[in-house]
């Protein structure tokens, strides 16, 4: 059992957290969100190398979430190194491009088995020390995708829909042992994989605007305020929230605004 300071601000004082892709972009950011506000933090990559280098103590752990010998070992290492589990944020995953037609079955099989099935083994993993928690928590990361149809994203598209789904059968799997399993869906976010897509494009500035436009407000969605969105729903302060679907994405999902003229368009806001 944890002891668990929790102050107004959802202070995470007490709490043993576990961030899978943990070594950049979102992962990243969640992770020092919550060691700023007094986790005990792990982060699961398959390359944590460069972890030593943040101003945080996070604890690096080797895991490829598509190895259930690999997921298996890394969180009893966490288990055990943080005598206890309180907080699983499933954040790995990878993405893919194209239609139906653009990818065989072997990416097929390649993009569930992180983004989706990744999940699955990390949670199974992790639930005997979630049960035994005070304040337990699983918070997947998503995307706009899983509710809205984007151009070429066939197989990414699927698999968020499914980690959409799996969420909130999670949730109300495990309510009753004091789990609570939520989700966030970004809209297009300024991460590394985001800008390798853009390094490869045609036109990387005309591609460039082109995202910031899909979104409402003008710009891309920063990692930053996607780890926000995930350590609100991983704090104390949401103990009531579990089965919820939270949109990071700039409005695009839930707005329709009309079209704005040249002179009346407001400004992009900048973040960081």
């Amino acid at each position: 059992m944890s002891d668990v300071g929790v102050h107004p601000s959802g202070s995470f004082t007490g709490l043993r957290a576990i961030v899978t892709g943990g070594a950049s972009g979102i992962g990243l950011a969640t992770a020092r969100l919550l060691a700023s506000q007094g986790a005990k933090v792990a982060c699961l990559d398959v390359d944590p190398a460069g972890l030593s280098e943040q101003p945080y103590d996070l604890l690096p752990v080797t895991c490829d979430v598509s190895d259930p010998q690999s997921v298996a070992a890394a969180i009893s290492q966490v288990g055990e190194a943080l005598s206890g589990i309180d907080i699983v944020v499933n954040n790995a995953g990878i993405g893919a491009q194209g239609t139906v037609e653009d990818n065989d079955d072997t990416e097929w099989h390649r993009v569930f088995d992180v983004n989706v099935l990744g999940i699955v083994r990390v949670t199974r993993e992790a639930l005997p020390w979630l049960r035994v928690s005070d304040h337990a928590a699983v918070v997947n990361t998503c995307s706009i995708v899983a509710w809205a149809g984007l151009p070429n994203r066939a197989l990414y598209g699927a698999s968020k829909g499914a980690v959409q789904a799996l969420t909130l059968a999670m949730a109300a799997d495990h309510v009753h042992e004091g789990v609570r399993v939520n989700c966030v869906n970004p809209g297009t976010a300024d991460t590394p994989w985001v800008r390798r897509l853009l390094a490869a494009a045609d036109d990387p500035d005309a591609e460039l605007a082109a995202l910031e436009a899909r979104q409402p407000m003008g710009r891309l969605v920063t990692a930053d305020e996607v780890a926000a969105a995930i350590c609100y729903l991983a704090s104390p302060v949401s103990a009531s929230t579990t089965g919820t679907v939270l949109a990071v994405d700039g409005g695009m999902y839930g707005l329709r605004p009309r079209p704005a003229t040249p002179s009346s368009a407001p400004q992009p806001q900048r973040v960081g």
